[in-house]
């Protein structure tokens, strides 16, 4: 066998194993979830833990209905995919099919720096600019409210989004566009009626992607969010996270204690809905490359 076959055979079994051990990982941190979340069920019953309206978990008994994280989850992310989905799929079209070509690089570049912000950052900046803005326009007594996270995390998830969704619209043959301006179409319906259709599994995996970036974010939320373990019935009004919640309260939590073990049942949840938002995200990009 010639070396070059040999560094070939080589490479190829490192690639698998790298796959393997990235499966294997995942596996592991699913069971290390598992094995300390559903120790919780024990004594209480998954329909009161998920359905739970009140997250006390120091009280006397503790009440440990993740409900509120859910649901305050849930309206941030839908907050931020409002924002971020229209805005991104836009901006990806303008510097893919409109921008000149300087402009479009150095777009590229601002996008680049903007997704290498760590998440802090923007949520010291989210602290001190946002939140004042927020509660000065809306009259509020906080500007710490779900629609400043929606905010903040619409601007984490649109450097995923534009890339994503630029790499979609580029991947469409040329022939499609050619053969739309032939039959002359002008360029905005050739984007509008080919190049999007074309480009729509790329653009909805964008969205997912988008989405699995904003659900799991952790720092920048908690910053400005208030952190309230309540029912949120506006955007308006101080919410807490799933994610928040473990940061917060996992270095407080006893070890062997309902709360404890509750924290790890959130994580059990979050790994779920992010596994579900991943896959999604994959069967879509797929169904784009089998176009």
């Amino acid at each position: 066998m010639s070396p070059r076959k040999i560094r070939e055979f080589f490479i190829e079994k490192l690639i698998f194993l790298s796959g393997v051990a990235s499966i294997v990982f995942v596996a592991l941190i699913f069971v290390f979830l598992l094995k300390e979340g559903v120790s919780l069920f024990k004594t209480i019953g998954l329909g009161d833990f998920l359905g739970g309206r009140f997250w006390y978990p120091i009280s006397d008994p503790p009440k440990l209905g993740i409900l509120p994280l859910i649901l305050g989850s849930l309206l941030v992310t839908a907050g931020a995919i409002a924002l971020a989905v229209p805005l991104g799929i836009a901006s990806a079209f303008y510097i893919a099919e409109v921008a000149p070509p300087r402009l479009r690089d150095a777009l590229k570049t601002c996008i680049e720096v903007l997704s290498a912000i760590p998440s802090v950052v923007l949520g010291f900046i989210g602290m001190v600019t946002l939140v004042p803005f927020i509660k000065r326009v809306f009259g509020i007594p906080t500007g710490l409210t779900a629609m400043t996270g929606s905010i903040m995390l619409a601007l984490m998830a649109l450097p995923t989004i534009i890339s994503i969704s630029e790499d979609a619209i580029n991947s469409v043959p040329g022939e499609y566009k050619a053969g739309a301006i032939a039959l002359g179409a002008t360029h905005w319906q050739t984007l509008r009626r080919v190049i999007i259709h074309g480009a729509m599994p790329g653009i909805i995996a964008a969205s997912m992607l988008g989405i699995g970036r904003v659900f799991g974010e952790t720092m920048a939320v908690m910053m400005v969010t208030g952190n309230a373990a309540v029912i949120p019935k506006s955007l308006l009004q101080p919410v807490r996270t799933l994610t928040a919640t473990i940061a917060a309260e996992m270095g407080e939590a006893v070890r062997g204690s309902e709360h404890f073990y509750a924290l790890f049942a959130i994580g059990i949840v979050l790994f779920i809905i992010s596994f579900a938002i991943n896959v999604t995200a994959d069967l879509f990009l797929n169904r784009g490359k089998k176009r």
